[in-house]
């Protein structure tokens, strides 16, 4: 049987703000990488973990994409030609899964590869805590230097009430590999750099003992990333941040960045 590319990465988020006032946070979590051809698979072979099922921590498709039952891949296939993008290859999903049912994930992760196994494209989905996603799609021309990708993207979808809609997210992603990986996001306006966002992994194969591992270290992950985020929310305001007025989600679910080109009509 060939090796699996489905891993877990448990690892540490870490934000920094640096202005109009500082604020830093860090916190450990864990993530799935999950190759979207081996879900069903990965459940038939695993006792804690489920695709589309329940399980101590599963997988659920509707958490990501368009919300519905249609294979993930599929989706993201779609998004890839409508962008003109090659692909043909596997797509692998960075994301923390269900855990005792619930998730939230501020950022997922899709990389999407050629036949040759080469990289491709980078899909970024964003969900806020109103209830919105949205996703950047931006092809991956080479990497950089030790395998590095960077890539940016203008900001078109509302995620924190304390940052105004005028942004440029740089991105830095070291791709999943033996050794982990670290995907990072500055945020950056006019004025120059505002914000920092990272998570670095180290990688652990996809067997129920580092599934029980990962969720006794983390047993209320879920609450605690919710909680996290309405905490340190409640910790901004008391700075005296402002709230920024919330705007209608984008229509197109899928923001294709200047790097991206649609096909000819």
């Amino acid at each position: 049987m060939s090796q699996r590319a489905s891993a877990l990465y448990p690892g540490l988020v870490a934000h920094r703000r640096t202005r109009p006032r500082a604020h830093a946070l860090r916190y450990r979590i864990f993530m799935l990488l999950l190759d979207l051809d081996e879900g069903p698979a990965l459940a038939r072979g695993l006792r804690l973990f489920g695709f589309d099922a329940p399980g101590l921590t599963s997988f659920q498709t509707r958490d990501h994409g368009d919300g519905s039952d249609t294979p993930l891949k599929m989706q993201v296939e779609r998004h890839l030609a409508e962008a003109g993008v090659e692909a043909g290859g596997a797509v692998r999903l960075l994301c923390m899964p269900r855990v005792l049912g619930g998730v939230f994930n501020p950022l997922s992760v899709y990389f999407c590869h050629r036949p040759d196994g080469a990289l491709c494209a980078i899909l970024y989905e964003v969900n806020n805590t109103f209830g919105d996603r949205h996703s950047y799609l931006i092809p991956v021309a080479d990497d950089g230097p030790g395998g590095v990708v960077r890539q940016t993207a203008d900001k078109v979808f509302f995620v924190s009430p304390f940052m105004d809609m005028d942004l440029t997210y740089a991105f830095k992603v070291r791709p999943p590999g033996p050794g982990g990986l670290a995907v990072s996001i500055d945020v950056a306006d006019a004025g120059g750099p505002l914000l920092s966002a990272s998570f670095v992994g180290q990688s652990r194969p996809l067997e129920d003992r580092h599934l029980l591992a990962a969720w006794l270290a983390h047993p209320w992950m879920t609450l605690g990333v919710m909680g996290a985020i309405h905490w340190e929310a409640l910790k901004i305001w008391l700075k005296g941040e402002r709230i920024r007025p919330r705007p209608q989600a984008p229509q197109n679910p899928v923001t294709l960045t200047p790097q991206a080109r649609p096909l000819a009509a």
